[in-house]
Parts: structure tokens; sequence; C-alpha cells
């Protein structure tokens, strides 16, 4: 019995090791051997290589992949050996040999012997062959990224390969073989995922390529890494945020786009969970619009798909376009019941920065809070302000929607102030006089116009203001005799007769106008929540109309987005995932350096994890972003930086240091550097040129 015991743990050693051997094996690719490490700590090591060597992978561009590793290919090392591993390195900078300064002197001598004969110091006859042999080794300095080794997977008798971001241990006097991957080994590399970080996701098995792997600006063939793919799982980008940044014309645009349409597509993969809904602000109207960059526009990308769906894709806009028959426009019907507190909100955010005291004032009105009972005395003061406010909008050339008439005023205005104002003996007792027959007629459910009312509500506020006009002598006998005491106008209503009884109050109000549409049925947050939360593309396109008011759009749908995610968080009900770009985001996200709840967008970047909101933000500086939302974005793109302030910032993150210098210098449009969840170290790349089909 013990010898079949025996027998069947040799069978799972043999087994284990085999395995083992497959899974790092195609790691090495010994025909490209470089060198070996001499020097080594947990961080770092240093590599001696020949330009033999060098020559025969086609080169070592800095920054470019290596790999360290005792074992040999078929060795049948058992995963728990501690040389079944595989270190993977990323070229630095030279660093000089122990004898470089004889080599150097050497080289100098020899230079100078041939100086001025028109050859090169290293030919044949100038220099021995023994000498060129020694000179030809120079040294590597490399960063260690982790470690590629052989682990049990859960839940299971086999293998899976693993990476760790470090190194369990090393030795002095060990000799480490240094290879260079291509192909299939590089592609294996830049590929990997830590499934862990997605493993729960339903959708965390899909990926996309997005473009082959660069070293360098100069990317020369020979040198075997551009036809190396590179992907990215779509998951990654989920409830996470993701940074996009470069100068102008470095990718950003082009990559949202890719982004865009992998994560687009994952419905034709997955139909009952790849519809996620994503909403892209876009600043420039090249996502909404054709443009001779791209390959086609984004919205059409339900095109080239046998199962694409025209409904899928949802533009929206300030303004019409000649080119979007289709296009539905942001805005609202300002006398809507259901749509008041956002209307009032946009008129509010318009006014935010005039300092004049009645405009303050109003901006202090709120129409959120509806009285339970509309006939008691509360309820009359909000039904009150509430025509007011009507009567503003209609002065202030809002368009009345159809059939919309003046409510009864039964009870709004005391019969003792219409009275107070017939009696006036001011000198502008005139006018009172009409005002009051106008409110006259409404406390007795006659017929007026908007026009008639708004203009009584103008005079009212002039009967209000002005001295010895009868209000005091009213207002006085009016509070003594109320209940609550409180005066007949409360401050909202004060406010509101403010804005219509100055004479530019109206034309103030009048500059968002242009947001109504009396013909409109349901708020536009509404629509948007209903496109996303049923997995459809909404481009938001901001490169027409007021950029104020487009930034106020934009805040709304934000803010419209948290607070249902919220709610439905806190209700413990299941929340569609929904992924949200920014297109040149220092337009729309907070800059400084402290979180501020009191705006929507660093909320979204702190609490949208839990909500399934995941952000995506573009721009042209790292530091024009809040550190909160930097330090809470897991996926970054970066391309080219041309300022060491941008780069130093970078280095903050991740492994990014190492690139600090490459992302100033080259220049190349889609070169980019790629840190994604599940990719745990920064792989260099060549963005693909979007293309819709």
């Amino acid at each position: 019995m013990s010898e079949i015991i025996s027998d069947i743990e040799e069978d799972r050693k043999l087994s284990s090791t085999n395995e083992t051997d497959t899974l790092l094996s195609g790691l090495i690719q010994e025909d490209q051997y470089v060198g070996d490490v001499y020097s080594m700590s947990y961080d770092s090591a240093l590599v001696q290589i020949h330009d033999r060597y060098r020559m025969d992978a086609g080169g070592i561009p800095g920054l470019c992949f290596l790999i360290a590793t005792r074992k040999k290919k078929n060795d049948n090392l058992a995963a728990n050996d501690e040389d079944a591993s595989v270190i993977l390195l990323r070229v630095l900078d030279s660093s000089p040999l122990p004898n470089a300064s004889e080599a150097e002197r050497l080289r100098v001598e020899a230079a100078q012997r041939i100086a001025g004969e028109g050859r090169h110091w290293d030919e044949p006859g100038v220099m021995d062959a023994y000498t060129a042999n020694l000179l030809g080794f120079a040294g590597l300095r490399c960063r260690i990224i982790g470690t590629f080794y052989a682990e049990q997977a859960p839940n299971s008798d086999r293998l899976r390969l693993r990476f760790g971001s470090d190194i369990s241990n090393y030795y002095s006097n060990h000799a480490l073989s240094v290879y260079k991957p291509n192909t299939s080994a590089l592609g294996q590399i830049v590929n990997y995922r830590d499934l862990d970080s997605i493993k729960d996701h339903p959708l965390g098995q899909f990926c996309v390529v997005v473009g082959s792997v660069r070293y360098a600006s100069t990317n020369r063939q020979e040198q075997g890494v551009d036809d190396v793919r590179i992907n990215i799982a779509p998951a990654d980008l989920l409830n996470m945020k993701t940074a996009l940044f470069g100068m102008t014309r470095t990718g950003k645009s082009n990559t949202t786009k890719i982004i865009a349409k992998s994560v687009f597509e994952l419905r034709y993969k997955d139909e009952t969970n790849g519809r996620i809904g994503q909403i892209i602000f876009d600043y420039n109207g090249e996502y909404a619009n054709e443009n001779i960059q791209d390959k086609g526009a984004l919205k059409r990308i339900w095109e080239f798909n046998d199962d694409g769906n025209e409904a899928d894709v949802v533009t929206y806009g300030t303004e019409p376009h000649r080119n979007d028959a289709n296009r539905r426009l942001l805005k609202l019907n300002f006398y809507a019941d259901e749509m008041l507190p956002l209307g009032k909100q946009i008129i509010d955010d318009e006014l935010s920065d005039d300092k004049a005291e009645f405009v303050r004032n109003f901006r202090n009105v709120s129409f959120e809070e509806v009285p339970e009972n509309l006939f008691s005395s509360e309820g009359t003061r909000y039904r009150r302000c509430l025509l007011a406010y009507r009567a503003l909008l209609s002065r202030s050339s809002f368009p009345l929607p159809a059939n919309m008439t003046i409510p009864k005023g039964k009870n709004l205005f005391n019969p003792s102030l219409t009275k107070a104002m017939h009696n006036s003996e001011h000198e502008s007792a005139v006018i009172f006089k009409h005002a009051a027959n106008v409110l006259s007629k409404l406390h007795n459910d006659k017929q007026i116009s908007w026009d008639q009312l708004s203009n009584a509500f103008a005079t009212l506020y002039e009967f209000m203001t002005t001295k010895k006009s009868g209000w005091k002598e009213f207002n006085d006998t009016y509070m003594e005799t109320s209940s609550s005491g409180e005066s007949w106008a409360d401050d909202s209503l004060r406010s509101i007769l403010g804005m219509l009884g100055q004479g530019n109050g109206p034309s103030r109000v009048r500059r968002v106008a242009e947001r109504h549409d009396p013909g409109v049925k349901q708020e536009y947050t509404e629509q948007i929540l209903d496109d996303l939360h049923s997995g459809r593309l909404v481009i938001v396109d901001q490169s027409l109309g007021n950029e104020r008011l487009n930034q106020i759009v934009a805040d709304r749908i934000m803010e419209a987005i948290f607070k249902r995610h919220q709610f439905l968080f806190s209700h413990s009900k299941d929340i569609p995932e929904i992924l949200v770009y920014i297109e040149e985001a220092h337009n729309l996200l907070p800059q400084g350096t402290d979180y501020d709840p009191t705006t929507i967008w660093p909320r979204v970047a702190k609490e949208g994890a839990k909500l399934k909101i995941g952000l995506s933000y573009a721009t042209q500086e790292v530091s024009s972003v809040q550190k909160n939302i930097l330090k809470n974005t897991s996926n970054w793109f970066i391309g080219h930086l041309n300022n060491t302030d941008e780069t130093r910032e970078l280095r903050k993150y991740y492994d990014f240091e190492d690139f600090e210098r490459s992302i100033r210098r080259a220049q190349d449009r889609g070169f980019l550097r790629i840190k994604t969840l599940s990719n745990l170290y920064v792989v260099p790349a060549q963005i693909d040129l979007f293309r819709v089909g």
C-alpha cells in the first residue's frame, strides 16, 4: 500500500514539474540571451551584456523588458523549487562595469591612433580581436519589476502563472541569465493579468486589443517588438477611475474612443451582462460628430455589427446640429412642476457671479420642498411665490406651454391689500390702482393675461418698497391680526418681486431662456438616466452653446446620476454599471489640493466605485486635477508631457518614475504608457488609430 501511495506522490510531483516547465518556459527564449546579472538588490539589478548578443537580439532599447532566471528550458524544476521563477526587469540606463575606466582609456587610445585617417577605431588592424571582444562588454542598470512563478490555482490541482510585484529572496553569488523577450514571450508579459482583481466581475474574462508594444520614439523594425499586440480588460475600467494625460494632439481622444468602443462591444460578447451604459461629455464635439482625424465618428459604432442597433447610441446637445437630425436637445420646460427646481438652479448658477443684492436675494429662493397641503397658510405662500416666479419667466421671454393658464387666485391676495393699493395717496397711486384691479380680478377668478399679471407684480413691488405708499400701514395691521405675526410677503416673495420690479431683473433671467422648451415633457436628466440604465452610449455635445450653461448641464447630469445610484445603494437595490468620460477634464473637474464635498465631481471620484460609477477623465496637465481624484485613480494612459512640473507630479504614482524622461522627450502621437487595474506594471504602447468598423 505504501508503494502505491509513493507512486501517486511521484506522479503528482512529475505532473507539477511538467506544468511548471510549461508555464515558465514560454517566457524564456534562449536564442534571445543578452547577458548575466552580476549584482542585484531587492529593487534593482546590474546586468553585464555584450555587443554581439545585443545585436543578435535586435538591440536593447531603453525601458525595454528583460527577464532574468536560473531556469533552463526542460530542466524539470518543481513549482516549489526556488529557481523555478523568472524575474522581470526594465532597462533604465547604462551602468559602468568595474573596469570601465580602463576600457575607456583603451578606446581613447585606439581613436587617437587613427584620428583623421577616415577609419573607425574598432576596425581590424586598429584594435586586436581579443581587446575588441573585451571592450564589447557593458553594463545595464535595471529596475526589478517583480517575479513570475507557478502557484496552485484555487480549488484546483492545477498550477497557474502568477506575478508578484517584488522578489522574495536573492543570493549575491547566484548567476542569473538575462534574455530579451520578444514575439510570444513579450506578448505574454505585456498582456499578463492579475485576474484576482477582476475575477468576480462577469465580464472579467474579456480583453480587447488596443495597440502594439513600443519602447522608444526611435521605433526601428529590427527590434522585433512592434508586432506584439497589447490588450486591456474592459472590466478594469468599470467602477474605477481612469486618467488620460498628454498634450494636445498626442492621442488622448483617440484612446478614449477605443476604450469606449471596447466597452460598447461587450454587449455582443455577453448579452446578459455586457450592456454597460456610457456617457461622454464631449467638450469639442469630436465624439458626436465626424471629423478629419478619425475613420468615422464614435456615434456610428453600432453600424458595423450584425446585431447593432441605432437606438444604442444617443446624442444630446445644447444646440441642434445640421448633421444630427436625431439629436436630443438639453432643454427644460421651466414652467413644469417637476422641472421647477432644476430650472431655478440653472438660473441661479447663471447669476452666481452677479453681486447685486436683489439678485443674491432671488438666488436664495428655492422650490425644492413643496408643502403637503397647498391650501394651508404655508401652501398659500408657496402658491403665491410660484405664481410670481412664473410671471417672471413670462416677462423674461420664456415661451408659455400650450394651454397654460393662470391658476385660480382665490385667497392669494388679501382684499385688504388691494384696498390699500386703491386708497394710496402717493403720486404713483394711478399705477397702484391699476395693479390692484388686476390682482382683484385674479382673486375673483376672472381672466387676466400673463403680461397683466407680471406688470401687476412689478407694481406691487414698487408699492411695497415706496415710502408713504400705504404698504407699511397695511402690513403692520396684517401682522397684528395674523396668528403667525409674520409679514404678508415673506422673504421668497419679496425676492421674486424684486427681480420683476427691477428694470433689468427680467433681462438677467432672459440669459438662460435658450435652455427652455415649452414642449418638453420629461427632464433631460431623467431621459439620460433611462438611456444609461438601458446600456446605451450617451454623447453630450458641449461644443456648441454657452460655455457656462454647458458646465451647469454637466454638473446637473452628474448630480442626477450620483443621487440615483446613491438612492439605489442605500435601499439595497441593484445598481446598473455606468462609465462616465470627461474630455478636457480641467473644464469640469475641480482644482486644488483638498477634497470639497460640496461639488459633485470630487464626490463621484471618491464614492463612485461603490455606486458602480466609473470615471474616465482626459486632460493636458496632471497638476490640473484634484489630488484626491489622482490618488483614487486605478488606470493610467500617459502621453507626451513637456515639462518637469507635470512629470514630477506623475512620478508619484506606480512606476511612472522610470518613464519620466521618455514622457518628456518623446512627442510621437499615440505613444502612451499604460497601467491598468489588472496589469501590475506600466507597459509602453503605440495605440491603434480608432476606426468605427
